[in-house]
């Protein structure tokens, strides 16, 4: 019914985890679209981890989401579940077993609108997907609690890659984001790839990881996701924190926090923008 697009193919995820899952996608598809009763309806869409399909029951439009099963995929359900659409895609079923999700059919990419607009649609929906949380989340605080011991050794290991100021600062305001100020949903996950067209609301996000929390938590993945088109970067961090309704010295030390994080995670792992990304968000606040 599908043929697995080469862009999905090329996705690092396949790196690691071969190729087993992607040559039967066609199959699993297939079965799934028979469970459920869908026909295929337009052309696919693929991120890092999942292929999206456009299906159709009978005037019903929606989309397939395939990705490999596993704890994610539970844990998504779970996500979606609890916004249940409030500034959220819509689930309509799941057979976490297949890893497969019958979705809300979205449209226009948040990432394709100027970037002012983008941030503040990304300030807006930080604080409109801040409900009540969900008994059992992971809490910001815990995320954070076992990182500073962490960050100084891979800082070590990886031959001191930048200088020692950045570290010192991150393990400085680390043992304050503990504790965690108010205790609200988060999406850990929210960028501007993730905000979708809807027509039951103007924007609407997709695939979220549920945590609970401060939700300045994310702002620094906010903001570096489209660091490249920022010709200076306080004036688009005020227009988050305002659109957001954050706290401003807490949303600052949470960006310089996951900053620092993320830079070392990249370093390690490979990656040679993102750090540089990350260096020039520092270095900006």
């Amino acid at each position: 019914m599908i043929d697995v697009p080469d862009g999905f193919r090329q996705m690092p995820r396949w790196w690691h985890d071969g190729t087993s899952w992607l040559d039967a996608l066609p199959n699993l598809v297939k079965a799934q679209c028979t469970a459920w009763n869908l026909e295929p309806d337009g052309p696919l869409a693929w991120g890092s981890n999942a292929l999206v399909i456009p299906v159709r029951r009978g005037a019903d439009e929606f989309v397939l989401r395939m990705t490999p099963p596993g704890p994610g995929t539970d844990e998504h359900v779970q996500a979606l579940r609890w916004w249940d659409g409030r500034g959220m895609v819509l689930l309509y079923d799941a057979d976490p077993a297949a890893g497969a999700m019958l979705l809300e059919r979205l449209s226009t990419p948040l990432a394709t609108r100027p970037l002012d607009e983008a941030m503040a649609v990304l300030g807006r929906m930080m604080r409109r997907l801040a409900v009540p949380p969900r008994p059992g989340a992971l809490s910001t605080g815990e995320i954070v609690r076992e990182r500073p011991a962490e960050l100084e050794k891979q800082w070590e290991e990886l031959g001191r890659p930048f200088d020692v100021g950045f570290l010192r600062t991150a393990l400085e305001i680390a043992p304050e984001l503990t504790e965690p100020a108010v205790d609200l949903s988060v999406n850990g996950d929210l960028h501007v790839h993730q905000v979708l067209a809807g027509e039951r609301e103007a924007w609407v996000t997709v695939d979220p990881l549920l945590y609970r929390g401060d939700i300045e938590f994310d702002l620094g993945r906010v903001l570096w996701m489209q660091l490249d088109e920022m010709a200076e970067i306080p004036p688009y961090f005020d227009l988050v924190v305002q659109e957001a309704g954050l706290v401003r010295d807490r949303a600052r030390h949470w960006t310089v926090f996951r900053a620092v994080d993320y830079w070392l995670w990249g370093l390690g792992d490979g990656l040679t923008e993102d750090p540089v990304r990350c260096e020039r968000l520092l270095r900006a606040l």
